[in-house]
């Protein structure tokens, strides 16, 4: 999308280095920075961000973390920025699209989810996104009506994004079919089964299967060029990483019933679920939620590397 009649245009704070690769058609890949706002503590969510970037440069991209800062949308973050973001984590707001308006305004500082990070991403010219896990249709969505912001994203913003899934908390099959309303394209990469993020399938399957990041970036390409929306591309966590699907599904059911009981809700209710289950598992929830992302980021940068190809 052209960027100048795109209205982020004006907020938006590209790094130099995204800059120059935009300009020179070297690929670049969208990261998200709730992660390191909402997804680990301090300095985890630090060395996580870091590792994922380092992950995306040693595959040939380069990395452009987005985040809100001082009433504009940073993309591309430097060392000082990411290591201040990490650092006021506590503080920091997560920003979905509804609240992009309240916090430019107020000059705020915010982790963008990947509904923004989409929209952000489109508005500055990045095709591919690596996140860990989209967000989805909370389970008891029928009495709540808890639904991501990210579904509606992926079927209006023209970005691939690639994802271990969605996030094991959530109710994987209604997230599937918001998805198919939306128009999203699920691609399964190497795989015929959706991942449910800490294991590798989640009893579902996808649309398609594509065993190569050509074929994905193809797909990108032509979504794009129809302004169709988003690619979701699903690339199942490393087998060596995984967890046991029985035993993470009872975790998960056990912090849900604790949320219930606590009355939580509504966007804490993700960063809630997320540090119950690493305290229910002694920490190997994040231990693959950091091994999941870093995989993500290395497909992620290899396919952006084909769509420059393509471009």
């Amino acid at each position: 999308m052209n960027m100048k009649i795109n209205p982020l245009a004006e907020f938006l704070e590209l790094s130099e280095e995204v800059t120059d690769a935009l300009s020179c058609g070297r690929p670049v890949v969208a990261l998200e920075s709730t992660i390191i706002t909402h997804g680990m503590p301090f300095p985890q969510n630090l060395e996580t961000a870091q590792l994922v970037e380092t992950e995306v440069r040693g595959s040939g991209g380069i990395p452009a973390t987005i985040a809100i800062m001082e009433g504009r949308l940073k993309v591309g973050l430097s060392k000082g920025q990411l290591e201040n973001l990490a650092e006021q984590a506590e503080r920091a707001a997560k920003a979905s699209r509804r609240d992009l308006a309240v916090l430019l305004a107020g000059g705020g500082l915010a982790g963008t989810t990947v509904a923004t990070t989409m929209q952000i991403a489109e508005a500055a010219g990045i095709g591919v996104f690596a996140t860990g896990g989209i967000g989805g249709v909370h389970r008891g969505a029928e009495d709540t009506f808890d639904i991501s912001a990210d579904l509606a994203a992926l079927g209006q913003f023209g970005v691939g994004v690639v994802c271990a899934g969605a996030k094991s908390i959530l109710d994987i099959a209604k997230t599937l079919e918001v998805l198919e309303t939306n128009g999203v394209p699920v691609l399964g990469y190497r795989t015929d089964d959706f991942p449910a993020f800490f294991a590798r399938s989640s009893g579902h399957p996808v649309d398609h299967r594509l065993d190569s990041v050509a074929e994905i970036a193809r797909v990108i390409d032509v979504q794009r060029r129809l302004r169709l929306g988003g690619v979701l591309v699903a690339n199942p966590i490393p087998k060596e990483d995984a967890l046991e699907a029985g035993e993470i599904e009872t975790r998960i059911t056990e912090a849900i019933l604790e949320a219930e009981r606590g009355g939580v809700t509504r966007k804490e209710l993700t960063p809630y679920l997320l540090g119950r289950i690493f305290e229910l598992t002694d920490g190997q929830s994040l231990v693959a939620n950091i091994a999941l992302i870093r995989n993500n980021a290395r497909v992620a940068t290899q396919i952006a590397n084909a769509l420059c190809e393509l471009q």
